[in-house]
């Protein structure tokens, strides 16, 4: 019989609300988490506005020697993945932690931790030659962006295969399509899937700045962030983390799990184009959908809602509406299609594995989150974008993509129980 994935937990550490029900409260009521930035003096950037998690480290249960040791990200992902873990009801200390393995997504790793300690060890950029006397005991952890894995995997005591997965802003949906593989394979009996990232610091926001990917709205941070919209100007960096549990569904039904969604297709591809350009066909995102359909065995008329990568950039949103046409030929004027990144910011490696908490969410409640701050749809983005408000919709099957710089593309499908 062949083994397919289920969700059976989700862990949210997210802009507007730390937790899985906060998240979607601010997700269902179309509120935005854009403001500027507190994290540092954003005044010398040409964009000074994100979307900033509201985290405390004692409050969320991490110990001193955690929060010393680790990053902003990695305590991310642990405090993700003790709700996830929760919330499935799987007792992981009854189990044979050889098939508990762990995978997790990350585009930048470590960063803030990193600047910061580049920051002393340099005197603030005054010495080119570092004094590394000055560094933390952990500073090679920070070096090292598996060593996020590696504190999940203490978390949970998994003894199975361990992985940092690292596609760009792909990286989310990559990991949780690895962690799929693994069950699918039978190398694995529960993973624990997701992606972090906290990359709020100034190096990522000159990196951006230089490139004018990022809004420079920062007079009304809320409405910064407008995918599909006439007057959009960039993406909202954002920070964040998501994990899951996913456990063999047939095993989850056995022990009388709750089981939030299935994965039943899952592709990727890379347009091998350009670091940052994408074509204006969306031909490999479409290629990408495509795969997941073939491996879920539906067609387009079964795809329900789409959740968009939706960054709020001009060629991004063209490409992936061109992408949906091509994919889903006439459904792609049917199908509700949303971008949360209208609410919580891009956070980059993090995010793919956030929109899969959203569709699983979606998809248990029944409700289309919405693209907020969509006043005036560009009109070469012709599709059906939930302006606003979110909408109660009928719901088996729902497509979330991505797109991240390097040219990669992935998609996943999600299905209701069976």
């Amino acid at each position: 019989m062949t083994r397919r994935a289920a969700i059976t937990g989700i862990g949210v550490v997210a802009p507007g609300g730390v937790g899985r029900e906060a998240f979607w409260d601010l997700l269902a009521e179309g509120r935005t988490a854009t403001r500027r930035i507190t994290l540092f003096d954003p005044a010398a950037f040409r964009s000074r506005i994100a979307a900033e998690v509201d985290f405390d480290p004692v409050a969320a249960g991490l110990s001193p020697q955690q929060i010393r040791r680790m990053d902003r990200a990695a305590q991310f992902a642990v405090v993700c993945t003790r709700e996830a873990v929760r919330d499935s009801g799987c007792e992981l200390a009854a189990r044979d932690p050889g098939r508990i393995a762990v995978s997790i997504g990350s585009a930048v790793g470590c960063t803030m931790g990193l600047e910061e300690e580049y920051t002393v060890l340099s005197d603030a950029g005054r010495r080119w030659l570092v004094d590394h006397t000055y560094g933390v005991p952990h500073l090679y952890g920070y070096m090292v962006p598996s060593t996020i894995a590696v504190e999940v995997a203490h978390e949970v005591e998994a003894e199975g295969p361990a992985a940092l997965i690292s596609t760009g802003c792909t990286s989310g949906l990559d990991a949780i399509g690895h962690g799929v593989a693994l069950i699918e394979e039978g190398t694995a009996d529960v993973v624990i899937a997701g992606a972090t990232d906290a990359p709020l610091s100034p190096i990522t926001s000159a990196c951006f700045d230089a490139i004018r990917a990022t809004s420079p709205n920062n007079d009304d941070p809320a409405h910064a962030s407008r995918p599909f919209d006439a007057g959009r100007d960039g993406f909202v960096l954002g920070e964040g983390a998501a994990v899951l549990v996913l456990e063999d569904s047939a095993a989850a039904r056995a022990r009388g799990a709750r089981i939030y969604a299935e994965v039943i297709g899952f592709g990727n591809r890379s347009n091998a184009f350009h670091m940052t350009g994408l074509k204006p066909d969306g031909r490999e995102m479409a290629e990408a959908i495509r795969v997941a359909m073939r491996q879920a065995r539906i067609d387009p008329g079964d795809v329900d809602y789409v959740n968009a990568h939706g960054s709020g950039t001009k060629q991004n949103d063209r490409h992936e509406t061109a992408a949906f046409k091509r994919s889903l030929g006439d459904r792609a004027y049917e199908v509700p299609v949303s971008s949360i990144k209208s609410m919580i910011g891009h956070s980059l490696g993090a995010i793919g594995s956030i929109e899969v908490a959203a569709c699983a969410l979606a998809l248990e409640r029944q409700v289309v989150p919405p693209t907020a701050n969509l006043e005036n749809r560009d009109p070469e983005c012709d599709l059906d974008y939930v302006p606003r408000v979110a909408r109660e919709h009928r719901m088996d099957v729902v497509l979330s993509v991505g797109s991240g710089f390097g040219g990669f593309q992935t998609a996943a499908l999600l299905g209701r129980p069976r």
